[in-house]
């Protein structure tokens, strides 16, 4: 299995980080792609296969770790871009929320 779970929603709790300023603040860490649960179970195959798919985007996934899971917020077609390289990880920036969805600093 590629990723650990394929999800349809966002489980976790707005947070309030959404521009690409509020997420530049997170430095990015590997991540396993089987640590991974989507929040989407579509993606545009025009974004997949697109060569400048992040030119006007960040450059890393954006993650949410909440209760001990890892969700897949922003990302999903370098996540299936890794996998199709056969690679393991990918580079994400994780933002980490307590049970009430507050981030953690």
């Amino acid at each position: 299995m590629m990723f650990k779970a394929v999800g349809d929603s966002r489980p976790y709790p707005e947070h309030g980080i959404t521009t690409p300023r509020d997420w530049a603040g997170i430095p990015p860490r590997q991540v396993r792609l089987d640590q991974l649960v989507t929040t989407k179970s579509q993606l545009d195959l025009r974004s997949l296969l697109s060569s400048d798919s992040t030119f006007y985007g960040d450059l890393f996934a954006h993650v949410v770790s909440w209760r001990g899971t890892l969700y897949l917020e922003d990302g999903l077609h370098r996540a299936l871009r890794a996998a199709l390289q056969q690679r393991l990880v990918l580079h994400a920036r994780i933002l980490e929320l307590d049970d009430a969805g507050n981030p953690v600093s």
